[in-house]
Formats: structure tokens, sequence, C-alpha cells
């Protein structure tokens, strides 16, 4: 299931009742937990999902599918803009991460991701757009 909204997040547990696991997708989560428009230019400067609002959100379906035993991974641009967000990710449990090819080399090697691919505790999706027709398992990968 795609998690994009803020009420699946808070409702996380009762929506994982009907679905193996969540797609998280980021960009829709951050602009409709600030209440903000990403493609304005007059806010769009304030759209960050390392805000502490969108932070909780996500932690909340992490814990969630992470307490259920079933897959939770994200997609969107952050992790791919921001190391310390796919870090915080990764310390939070998620189960895969869709990265901008151009990335993977860079950011997730600073961040110290690399050893825990390498371990196969993590699926990287390298896509170009998410689409909610693409979900990227770990047990697939």
């Amino acid at each position: 299931m795609m998690c994009e909204i803020p009420s699946n997040a808070l409702l996380a547990e009762q929506f994982l009742d009907y679905f193996d696991g969540f797609s998280i997708g980021s960009n829709d989560m951050t602009q409709l937990a600030l209440g903000l428009d990403r493609d304005s230019g007059v806010v769009s400067e304030l759209f960050d999902e390392r805000n502490d609002a969108v932070k909780a959100l996500l932690s909340m379906a992490i814990r969630a599918a992470k307490k259920q035993g079933k897959y939770v991974g994200i997609c969107g641009q952050g992790p791919s803009d921001h190391e310390d967000f796919a870090a915080w990710l990764m310390e939070e449990g998620i189960d895969s991460l869709s990265l901008n090819p151009d990335t993977v080399g860079s950011d997730l090697a600073k961040s110290g991701g690399t050893e825990e691919v390498n371990r196969g505790q993590i699926a990287l999706c390298l896509i170009r757009p998410c689409t909610r027709n693409m979900l990227c398992r770990p047990d697939k990968a």
C-alpha cells in the first residue's frame, strides 16, 4: 500500500491489518504534513522531508510495519537529496530506499549505508521516478 498521507501513518497499524506492507511516498507525505505546495516558488524552499513533523509520521509508519513484521520502503526525492535523511531512515529500520542512481556511490557511502547493503540488510531501488506500481521488495532485490 502507498503510505502517502498523514492519516496512513497515524493509523498505520490498522491499515497493516489489510496490507502486506507500505511503500512510503515521502514527497506527498511531506507536502500534506506541512501544508505546502512543493511546486510553488513562494513556499518551495520550506519543503523538507527532514522536518520533525514529517519524520514523526515516517517513524510511526516504520515502527508499525516492523511491529507487525511487514515490509516498509520509501520512495521520493528526500533520501537522494539528503544523506543525513537516508541515514536516519536506515537507523529507523526502513527495508528499502529508492535512490537516484547518481547518489548511490556518493551519498549512501558517506552515510555508512554501503556496509548495510553489503550485508544484505537493506535493498536499494534504483529508479527514476517512483511509481505507484513499483515496489522493490528486499527478498526480490
